[in-house]
């Protein structure tokens, strides 16, 4: 057996619903039930509903006084796989998803002794919800903003459930988790946790 399959991980994800706690969200529903998979995989983790910190605008690690970044970004590099789930709203990324990666825009100028950014060696998957079509592009979006602050993606490391356009049912709302959305959670978790261990046990090099 590969002594990489038995690597311990950690993940985060980050939820960008509009809505902050209680509110129901299905954003949060996916990430939680693609946490689940990730921990059937021997990753343990924690999720964050980022409408319930102050999370400044800006593109920089540290926005000033009342800023929830710094905290959060001390979570996303203790951690080895970084989830970021959305709504689609009007076709695109919720407006939090955007802000997330713009303050990931900072990873661009911290580096480690050897000049590799600190996310480099880390794996980012995505999940995506809405009652409207866009889950494609909503995660090409995410995908190369991702990948532009040195996250590594595996294959399929998105993870999607759309309704009929221009209805209200809402992903939450599903008496059961449809199959083809299980299975894509599967394969997700399974893709991103096998790239996350490979990459722990062999780091990219200095460029």
């Amino acid at each position: 057996m590969n002594p990489a399959n038995d690597t311990p991980l950690r993940a985060v994800a980050l939820v960008c619903t509009l809505s902050p706690t209680p509110a129901r969200s299905s954003s949060q529903l996916l990430a939680e039930q693609t946490m689940a998979a990730l921990a059937e995989r021997g990753v343990s983790g924690t999720t964050v509903r980022i409408a319930d910190h102050d999370v400044k605008p800006g593109v920089k690690t540290d926005m000033g006084e009342g800023d929830a970044w710094p905290e959060i970004r001390a979570t996303i590099l203790g951690c080895d796989i970084l989830i970021l789930s959305t709504p689609v709203w009007l076709g695109h990324p919720s407006s939090l998803a955007q802000r997330v990666l713009e303050r990931l825009n900072a990873e661009l100028s911290e580096t480690d002794d050897q000049g590799r950014m600190l996310t480099y060696g880390k794996v980012a998957g995505v999940c995506v919800v809405g009652n409207e079509d866009g889950a494609h592009k909503v995660s090409a979006d995410l995908f190369q903003g991702l990948n532009d602050v040195g996250f590594s993606l595996a294959p399929n490391a998105v993870t999607y459930w759309v309704g009929e356009a221009m209805q209200r049912t809402d992903y939450q709302d599903l008496d059961k988790v449809p199959e083809k959305t299980a299975d894509t959670t599967a394969t997700l978790a399974a893709n991103t946790v096998h790239l996350a261990r490979h990459l722990k046990s062999a780091t990219y090099p200095p460029s």
